[in-house]
């Protein structure tokens, strides 16, 4: 199937959900003309040239031949277009030739990558961690040798840290780094599921290795931080012989097979030290942090990829007789639960895009605010909403997915349609860069009393505030649902923050359920707020596809929520006015 890049909701998404004007001051550059050149462009990169690869991704995948492993069909080639398209310097540093544009806005072309082709999409994604974490923890002689060449794409860079002992708990991991004698170290230990670990597709891969020193205390404190690249660098930036590392297979996965996923062999590697002895756990985490926020724009992509071959297919399959029309056959798109379904999925989908949008402007102010008081405010913004936007928008591209190969009935359980790709593919987001159970542990264990709990009180107070204009207007019964909702996250959130200091057990439990709720909340809001600005549009449909968006998702998500008031806000007409024009992309 084809696919659409959705550049209009993206672009609706980033000025009114996610707030993108406020980063006007600290990024003049990223005005209205830019952005909107910047996403078209990407968006047709992503339909052309890497949508048409991703089924031959899925049936050919990644290969190992004689130790070297062999992209997917096309991989190599369309990564060095994404590559001179300049699409890994976004954000980069302009001191490292980077284009020094927002995160937030790489944040979008990234959701339009990972949709068109999600195997591929991890490739940069990964890249993107190691410029982020070598920006904050390299020395200025790491910072000029590789930043260069990884900003520019001419590399790629990997994170390896499980071993097949050590998954969640890095404190197990055994991987050695010695002294080398020279002032550097030599590593050597095996590491499992390393995306990209190795491939065709660009000249060399710096690996980014959490490993342990001979003398380092046990646990996470003994963990260090440390760069081994595949093809070792000269002092000038030449390449030269091969490091000792190599492939030591490739995984058999569910889904993503073009994303080539390597068991790692380091056998006395030469590698350096990236930031101070014992401080790996810290450093690898803000490559971590950046991966868990893109990682919930892939759950957002992989369900905008799989509702758009959803809504295709139910306008071309004609099957019994329309409730609305009369028709018979029918389009399938034309039965009341079928597009109810299909508006269902539309509303979680930019309710996700939202919570993702809205973390990456917070990350983006937290650095480059004019203020230390909003840049304090927005890390914490930051912090309490990255858990949200890995987790709850993960499980919704796996929602999403199972809803559309479920549209597809049982042509959806045939390979032949791809549906099955979709749901495939999506099933890894849930599990990577932290479990979704870690992500619900982090947001109640330390993201709850973040800054003595104001992190979380100044979102609900922004959500409370947007409740007081929705009830003041005609949106009032969205503005009732949320309410109740917000209330019942208050309760919850009063009732964890006893339990965690009288049994810790009791508050781990209710986690995961209290993270589902916590992104409800916030999904209804950015859907809340997209619903207000719909006002100000001149396309009446897609304006009013907005304030259905929100209706419906208040209806069926908020509504379920114990203690929501009792009452029916929606009826098929709000699913009869959503027509294929303004569901489309």
């Amino acid at each position: 199937m084809t696919y659409r890049a959705p550049v209009r909701d993206l672009a609706f998404s980033l000025r009114h959900a996610a707030d993108f004007g406020r980063l006007a001051d600290a990024f003049p550059e990223a005005d209205a003309d830019t952005v909107a050149a910047v996403l078209e462009a990407a968006g047709a990169f992503a339909a052309d040239v890497l949508a048409p690869l991703n089924r031959q991704g899925d049936l050919v995948g990644a290969r190992l031949e004689n130790g070297v492993v062999r992209s997917a069909p096309g991989f190599a080639d369309a990564y060095k277009q994404f590559a001179e398209g300049g699409w890994a310097s976004l954000a980069a540093s302009p001191e490292h030739g980077g284009q020094g544009l927002p995160k937030t806005l790489e944040v979008a072309v990234l959701e339009m990558v990972q949709a068109a082709n999600m195997a591929f999409g991890l490739c940069p994604m990964l890249s993107l961690g190691a410029i982020e974490a070598l920006e904050h923890h390299g020395d200025d002689r790491q910072k000029a040798l590789y930043l260069p060449k990884l900003v520019s794409g001419e590399w790629t860079g990997t994170m390896n840290l499980t071993e097949p002992q050590a998954g969640s708990d890095l404190a197990a991991l055994t991987t050695v780094a010695t002294p080398d004698g020279q002032g550097g170290w030599k590593i050597t230990g095996q590491k499992i599921f390393i995306t990209w670990g190795d491939h065709d597709a660009a000249d060399n891969i710096v690996h980014l290795v959490l490993a342990r020193t001979p003398d380092a205390p046990p646990g996470v404190k003994g963990i260090s931080l440390f760069l081994a690249p595949k093809v070792l660098v000269g002092a000038d930036g030449s390449l030269g012989e091969h490091n000792a590392l190599r492939v030591g297979g490739l995984e058999h996965k569910l889904g993503i097979h073009g994303s080539p996923t390597c068991v790692m062999l380091f056998e006395g590697a030469k590698a350096e030290l990236v930031g101070g002895l014992g401080q790996g756990l810290p450093n690898m985490f803000t490559m971590m942090n950046a991966a868990r926020l893109q990682v919930g724009t892939q759950g957002t992509a992989i369900a905008e990829r799989a509702y758009q071959q959803a809504l295709n297919f139910a306008q071309e399959r004609v099957q019994g007789r329309s409730a609305w029309t009369g028709a018979s056959p029918a389009r399938i798109f034309d039965h009341p639960d079928v597009r109810r379904t299909l508006v269902l999925m539309k509303a979680h989908i930019e309710a996700a895009r939202g919570i993702c949008l809205s973390t990456a402007v917070a990350a983006d102010l937290s650095r480059a605010a004019a203020d230390e008081a909003t840049r304090t405010s927005a890390k914490l913004r930051e912090e309490l909403l990255t858990p949200i936007a890995k987790a709850w928008s993960t499980d919704v591209g796996v929602w999403v997915a199972s809803q559309g190969l479920q549209i597809h009935g049982g042509m959806g359980f045939i390979e032949e349609t791809g549906a099955a790709q979709h749901y495939r593919d999506a099933r890894i987001a849930p599990i990577y860069e932290g479990t979704n159970g870690i992500q619900a542990i982090d947001l109640v264990g330390r993201k709850l009393m973040l800054g003595e709990g104001q992190a979380l009180g100044d979102l609900m107070d922004d959500i409370r505030d947007t409740i007081e204009t929705l009830v003041a207007g005609d949106l009032k019964a969205v503005g009732l649902r949320l309410e109740a909702a917000l209330d019942a996250a208050a309760s919850a959130t009063a009732w964890l923050i006893e339990r965690r200091t009288k049994s810790m057990p009791d508050a781990l439990s209710g986690a995961s359920a209290y993270l589902k709720l916590l992104g409800d909340v916030v999904g209804g809001w950015m859907l809340a707020k997209g619903a207000l600005a719909a006002a100000g549009e001149t396309d009446t449909a897609w304006a009013e596809s907005k304030r259905a968006l929100a209706r419906v998702f208040a209806e069926a998500v908020l509504a379920q929520v114990p203690g929501a008031a009792a009452g029916v806000m929606i009826g098929a007409e709000d699913f009869a006015a959503m027509t294929p024009d303004v569901l489309g992309a």
